[in-house]
C-alpha cells in the first residue's frame, strides 16, 4: 500500500470546512489545565465536524503558541467560545435544547458504548480537569454522565484522549 499525499487527502480550506455542516455537538472543556490537551481537543473536534467549543474557567482560549502546537490550526477552524463560568455555560446550552453530559466516573453513569445518539439529537459532552475532573457543581446540573469502560489498573485516561473517544461515538450516531 502506499501512504497518500496531501494532494490525495483533499483537504478544505479554513473557509471551505466553517461552511460544512457540523453535526451537533458542543463539546465543553472545564478547567483544563494543559494547552497541550487543548489544542489536541481542537483538532480532533475538528477531524469530526464538531459544532464549536465552549472554553471554560482556568482553559486558555488562541491564540496561544502552546494550543497551536497540537491543534495544528484547528483553533482557527472550530468555532469556540470563552465562558467564565462552566455552570453558566451548561445553563446556556441547556436553554438552547442540548442534552448535556459530563464524561465523568460516577454512580449510576451510563456507559459510552450503551449511550444512545438520537440522530436528531442536540448534544454537548463535558470534560473535566485533568486532576480533579468535571467540577461537581458542573456534575449536578448535567442531564446525565457518560463513562467510558476500562479495564486497567489506572480507570482514568487523559482528558484529550477521553474527549476524542466521546466525540467519536458521537460522529458515528449523528453524521
Amino acid at each position: 500500500m502506499e501512504k497518500k499525499t496531501i494532494l490525495d487527502m483533499g483537504r478544505d480550506t479554513v473557509e471551505g470546512y466553517r461552511r460544512k455542516k457540523k453535526i451537533p455537538l458542543v463539546v465543553v472543556l472545564d478547567n483544563i489545565r494543559s494547552l497541550n490537551n487543548i489544542g489536541s481537543v481542537f483538532r480532533t473536534s475538528d477531524a469530526f465536524r464538531v459544532e464549536r467549543l465552549a472554553l471554560c474557567g482556568i482553559t486558555a482560549t488562541p491564540p496561544s503558541v502552546e494550543i497551536h502546537k497540537t491543534a495544528l490550526g484547528a483553533e482557527d477552524s472550530v468555532e469556540w467560545s470563552y465562558h467564565a463560568s462552566t455552570a453558566d455555560a451548561v445553563r446556556e446550552l441547556q436553554a438552547e435544547g442540548y442534552k448535556v453530559c459530563a464524561l465523568e466516573l460516577v454512580k449510576g453513569a451510563v456507559s459510552l458504548e450503551e449511550f444512545p445518539v438520537e440522530r436528531d439529537g442536540k448534544y454537548a459532552i463535558v470534560a473535566g480537569h485533568e486532576v480533579d475532573g468535571v467540577a461537581q457543581e458542573v456534575v449536578n446540573l448535567c442531564d446525565g454522565c457518560i463513562e467510558i469502560p476500562q479495564e486497567g489498573t489506572k480507570h482514568s485516561l487523559n482528558v484529550a484522549v477521553s474527549t476524542a473517544l466521546a466525540i467519536w461515538h458521537f460522529f458515528l450516531g449523528l453524521r
